[in-house]
């Protein structure tokens, strides 16, 4: 499914602003869904932090998914777009008092524990309320990730979760707490992962924990979250608009070894909604150089700032010129040297006015999006709104 861009009805809006479409959106969580019930007891969450636009929201809550959070500001995000507190987990390795007492009173399902001192902070707030709360621990696997450095989250050096070699001791002091059920282990390795071996590898780690735990201890715990991950072809949006989740599930499927009755969780947040976004943006100047051309567009990197802050890729398409490519670094109008979207890449010749797409940044784009040099957010516009 190729995105259909409605060009003739973008030159009312002022750019910058996010685009949305809705359908191709749509489509995704059908597929990722329907691959993921293909088998028993799988359940997916979708990761907020890549996208809260509240309309958005809408649209993913009526397709029955849960929501995973890494602040209360996410879970009262989920909440408020009608989200079943019972699908909703909370992570994070910093937790406020504030925001897991808000979590206990919404009731959701279940918090990642990152720590011991964040047990104890969810027991005394708990025992305030006489209530009991279900518990998973997040696990640090040292499993290593073919991604960026800065979105690797499972080796030993990473702030998250707790190391392998203290899981033991963390068991011991969370089932001595009164107001906590140990329900789980959680793992999360990173993002825009591609290759399935990484994967693979954590399954390979998490069979070999859970043999340990029912050797030593007796304990099958029934829920499994192995987190999300799972990357998109930024290079070919296009081609590859909706991300592989029938090979994702399977590997799952096929490497993890459960036990009986044993539930497992997946939270995914850049291949569900990704590709349905773009930042569309518009060309204010052509500069011209001594070693380079420069289309100087009016996005800038507080709008979109992947680029600067992982060096990451993002097709650029010029949406009104279909004139012979030039040869072009595309920048914005931020005070910083780092406001850049792309280098020497072809793209067909541009002129002021020309109205241009930086594709697939639906995840960590808006939500990414800042107030630097007293710039406006950009807004959003759903295909749906432009019918």
């Amino acid at each position: 499914m190729t995105t259909i861009f409605p060009v003739e009805k973008f030159s009312g809006i002022e750019t910058p602003f996010y685009y949305y479409d809705v359908e191709l959106l749509r489509r995704t969580l059908d597929k990722a869904l329907e691959e993921a019930g293909k088998y028993d007891g799988f359940h997916v969450h979708y990761a907020i932090k890549a996208n809260f636009n509240p309309q958005l929201l809408e649209i993913i809550k009526s397709s029955g998914m849960g929501a995973d959070c890494v602040s209360g500001g996410e879970v009262r995000a989920a909440i408020n777009a009608g989200i079943d507190p019972g699908k909703v987990v909370f992570a994070g390795v910093g937790k406020t008092d504030k925001e897991i007492a808000y979590s206990l009173d919404a009731g959701i399902f279940c918090f990642n524990v990152e720590s011991v001192p964040e047990a104890e902070a969810i027991e005394r707030l708990a025992a305030e309320r006489n209530v009991k709360v279900q518990v998973a621990i997040r696990v640090n696997p040292n499993v290593g990730a073919h991604t960026h450095s800065n979105i690797t989250t499972g080796l030993a050096e990473n702030k998250f979760g707790v190391n392998y070699e203290q899981l033991d001791e963390v068991i011991d002091i969370i089932e001595g707490l009164e107001h906590l059920e140990l329900i789980g282990l959680h793992f999360h390795i990173g993002s825009q992962i591609l290759v399935m071996d990484d994967f693979i590898a954590l399954c390979g780690r998490i069979n070999e924990l859970q043999e340990l735990l029912h050797e030593t201890r007796n304990l099958v715990l029934p829920h499994i979250n192995v987190g999300g991950g799972l990357g998109i072809r930024y290079d070919a949006p296009d081609k590859y608009p909706i991300p592989d989740f029938e090979l994702y599930f399977s590997t799952y499927a096929n490497n993890l070894k459960l036990f009986p009755g044993q539930q497992v969780h997946f939270e995914l947040g850049r291949s569900i909604v990704a590709q349905c976004g773009s930042l569309i943006t518009r060309a204010t100047y052509i500069k011209h150089g001594t070693c380079k051309k420069f289309i100087i567009v009016d996005a800038g990197m507080n709008d979109l700032i992947r680029p600067a802050m992982y060096d990451a890729y993002h097709r650029i398409e010029n949406l009104t010129s279909d004139k012979a490519d030039g040869l072009y670094d595309v920048v914005g109008p931020i005070c910083e040297s780092s406001d850049v979207f792309c280098k020497e890449r072809r793209i067909p010749e541009t002129e002021r006015g020309d109205i241009l797409a930086i594709r697939s940044a639906g995840a960590y784009g808006e939500a990414m999006a800042f107030g630097y040099n007293c710039r406006e957010l950009p807004k959003a516009v759903l295909s749906t709104e432009l019918e």
